[in-house]
């Protein structure tokens, strides 16, 4: 069978997970910094669905490494299908948080401009934040996207 660039247990695949995991940690990382966020629900639910992602990314990282290094193939159809199903969930919840996270910022800063007004509203920090999130979003959907054309392969 023809390798995918991204195939799990390949090193594109690891590189695409580590990838996934340091957005979705950078992601955490600025929005927890950012003063107020959790008075924000769509906030609260970009942390959370990064920090799932995060998990799931660095459980598939390690994962990679472990068939990197005792040369085993992850292309059976049992994982490949709980790699698409996992990789399409988390992809569905980063792009839910992420795009609902862009609606607050933008109604804050474009529409009523509060971020202009208040400066104590760290604005950039959530811009940043949700930028990584789309990254991250965008890493997740070349996997699922992969996974799936794996999983009709094998």
């Amino acid at each position: 069978m023809k390798e995918v660039i991204g195939s799990p247990g390949t090193a594109s695949g690891l590189v695409l997970r580590i990838g996934q995991c340091a957005f979705a940690a950078a992601s955490i990382g600025i929005m927890a910094s950012a003063n107020g966020f959790s008075s924000y629900t769509a906030f609260c639910y970009l942390i959370a669905s990064m920090g799932l992602q995060l998990l799931w990314s660095f459980g598939l990282a390690c994962l990679d490494v472990y068939a990197l290094r005792r040369k085993r193939d992850l292309q059976n159809p049992v994982l490949v299908s709980l790699f698409v199903v996992g990789d399409w969930v988390t992809a569905m919840l980063s792009l839910a948080a992420a795009c609902s996270s862009a609606g607050v910022v933008v109604l804050y800063a474009r529409d009523m401009t509060i971020c202009r007004d208040h400066r104590a509203i760290p604005c950039s920090r959530f811009e940043i934040s949700i930028l990584l999130a789309f990254l991250t979003w965008l890493l997740i959907g070349i996997s699922s996207h992969v996974m799936f054309w794996i999983l009709a392969s094998v």
